[in-house]
């Protein structure tokens, strides 16, 4: 079993993030900062993640969500299904459907969090790593007991982005103006990975991560 550094023990479970009774770990980055890369890494390393986004993803799935959100936002649903290319452009037009629709998401979060863990092989590590982009946005950095940013320049995120997606740079601009700057929450982390060099060097960087993780 991994089993976790007592220094990243910071919270009484009732104030953790869904009450959790292990310690959270809250790996969070910017858009196209290189998170999925150090994700996939970690998991290489035989730990195991909670993935927002893919929680989120499940979510939009149930049925009373996809009716919901037909209601709000009807070009974005066809055939009972999201189409998340539109659903892309209504949140950049209208905020307030945005705001409705985030809000219809997120309060399905904690019992998809929970299920996650319950079904994921956990039991291996006595801890949790939170794959979150949105940890500062959604004020959750409180509620977790050890912030980890993956960083690279903001530069850096608009050219992966426009090459990763295919969008042009004005819109990878909005994307990135919705969120927290990169460098804001490399201040308010605990910890770095630095994302703005070569496979090898991020590989490095994510050992040592490991290593302070489990207090090697």
């Amino acid at each position: 079993m991994f089993k976790h550094n007592p220094k990243l023990n910071k919270l009484e479970q009732d104030n953790r993030l869904y009450q959790m009774p292990v310690p959270v770990i809250g790996l969070t980055g910017g858009i196209a900062s290189g998170k999925s890369s150090v994700s996939q890494l970690l998991r290489s390393h035989g730990l195991s993640i909670i993935d927002a986004d893919v929680l989120v993803k499940s979510i939009y799935q149930h049925k009373d969500i996809i009716e919901s959100i037909s209601d709000l936002a009807p070009t974005t649903a066809i055939n009972g299904a999201i189409d998340f290319k539109k659903l892309r452009e209504v949140f950049f037009s209208d905020t307030t459907i945005q705001t409705k629709i985030e809000k219809l998401i997120y309060s399905k979060m904690p019992e998809a969090f929970k299920q996650s863990y319950k079904t994921q092989p956990h039991a291996k590590q006595d801890f949790i790593i939170y794959d979150v982009p949105l940890l500062f946005e959604k004020n959750l950095a409180p509620l977790v007991d050890h912030k980890v940013c993956v960083w690279c320049p903001r530069e850096m995120q608009i050219e992966r982005l426009t090459k990763r997606d295919g969008i042009t740079q004005e819109l990878a601009l909005k994307i990135l103006d919705r969120q927290w700057d990169i460098d804001k929450k490399k201040s308010e982390s605990d910890e770095i990975i630095d994302n703005s060099k070569t496979k090898t060097e991020l590989e490095h960087s994510v050992s040592i991560f490991i290593k302070n993780l489990l207090g090697n």
